[in-house]
């Protein structure tokens, strides 16, 4: 393997190696790892896994501790624009010269085992983010959790956003035994928090099997918003806290649950809310309900199952919003049909746009998912996202808005067009 490869020439190298993309299960990666010396990001370690939500649980997390005084990182995926963002280490991204060289000390580790992209970067990230002497890593699971690559390390906290229907033919075909598989994360005697009032039965039933204490949202934490913003409230104690920083009600409780896993492991953060809430009004996430910068008609959100359609959904009712047009561009094993029937008295039109790659899916594919939902008269079809985004741009009137949906390729692509036609 030469020596000069520079990042982009390892993720490509990378994303065609490895025979599947997505390879679940621990023992390749874990025979790496072992093989690295077990490099661990940091003195304490924040699981976060579930369906909907982590990336902004996550966010919020690592914001909060951020500004309490503790040196942090966060590894997140996927990306929108650089694979840098999947590494924040101090509130920066991992510079390129970071990931080449841990890319490196990974290839010289393993050997004749072959690991995924995914579980690639997986490990990349526990380098950079050893050799910075942290004292908390927020680690996003990537899919599952069970047998996910981040769930290697044991975690000194499992955070469980909402658990909806997503890779189910990876996961399974029910709440219940996706709930088990993201259950896997729970480690003996640690603490548990869930993003929802009614979890899967299958996770407080690992939690109690692991003597694992669990705090839900709507029970043992809750939240109420108000005009100047929100009560968080735990037992007998209270934290008024600012309005998130990201749009729709989902963020509301994303951000319940963040402070929920701060409280649960740094207790005195409660004698200092104004820290705490500096952190939650610095939180930054692009592709959530996103408002675009220089063209504001154009809403962004790289939701891609039902569970965050129906977010969404409620969402753009909340603020008043029925774009006149919704650009979605959907991988192939997505449900296209049940994200439709979720936005669809939302929206007036579909653009849907074909995605490129392995498991793309054509603008023509979708726009037959979606009309089976719709009335054919309210689908067009485009060939990609840029495309289906001018056309939305020149047809809507001021004052409409428009909404690209339905992944982070749709948005990324979406937001690249912009940055440069608006």
């Amino acid at each position: 393997m030469p020596s000069s490869l520079t990042l982009s020439q390892w993720l490509c190298l990378l994303e065609t190696r490895h025979p599947l993309t997505i390879d679940m299960g621990l023992d390749r990666v874990s025979a790496v790892w072992q093989r690295m010396g077990e490099p661990r990001p940091a003195a304490r370690v924040i699981t976060v896994a579930g369906t909907n939500g982590k990336g902004s649980t996550t966010a919020c997390i690592f914001s909060s501790l951020s500004a309490l005084g503790f040196r942090c990182a966060a590894y997140t995926s996927p990306h929108l624009f650089h694979y840098n963002e999947r590494v924040q280490v101090l509130g920066a991204m991992a510079s390129d010269q970071d990931l080449v060289s841990a890319f490196e000390q990974i290839e010289a580790a393993r050997g004749d085992i072959s690991l995924s992209y995914f579980e690639f970067g997986t490990l990349a990230a526990f380098v950079v983010m050893a050799k910075n002497a942290l004292d908390y890593a927020v680690l996003e699971v990537g899919l599952g959790g069970r047998l996910d690559a981040v769930n290697i390390l044991s975690a000194d906290l499992a955070v469980i956003s909402p658990i909806g229907l997503d890779h189910q033919d990876y996961l399974g075909h029910d709440r219940e035994t996706i709930g088990a598989e993201k259950a896997g994360i729970i480690r003996a005697g640690r603490t548990v928090i869930c993003g929802e009032t009614e979890p899967p039965q299958s996770v407080l039933q690992r939690a109690g099997e692991l003597g694992s204490p669990v705090y839900r949202l709507g029970r043992e934490f809750t939240i109420t918003t108000h005009a100047r913003g929100c009560t968080w409230r735990q037992g007998d104690t209270i934290l008024e806290l600012p309005l998130p920083v990201l749009q729709g009600a989902h963020q509301v409780n994303n951000m319940a649950t963040a402070v929920a896993a701060v409280v649960a492991v740094y207790p005195a953060c409660l004698e200092q809310q104004q820290l705490l809430g500096r952190g939650l009004r610095s939180v930054r996430l692009p592709g959530r309900l996103q408002q675009h910068e220089s063209c504001k008609k154009v809403w962004l959100d790289v939701g891609h199952n039902p569970h965050a359609a129906q977010a969404v959904a409620e969402a753009l009712r909340g603020l008043g919003l029925r774009p006149g047009v919704c650009v979605l561009g959907m991988l192939r094993d997505k449900d296209a049909r049940a994200v439709a029937e979720m936005l669809d008295s939302c929206v007036q039109a579909w653009y849907c746009a074909g995605l490129e790659g392995e498991r793309g899916r054509s603008g023509a594919a979708l726009a037959r998912e979606v009309a089976s939902v719709s009335s054919r008269d309210r689908v067009k079809e485009f060939r990609d996202v840029p495309t289906a985004l001018r056309a939305a741009l020149e047809h809507t009137k001021d004052g409409e808005s428009i909404l690209v949906f339905g992944s982070f390729v749709s948005a990324g692509q979406a937001a690249a067009f912009l940055n440069g036609n608006c």
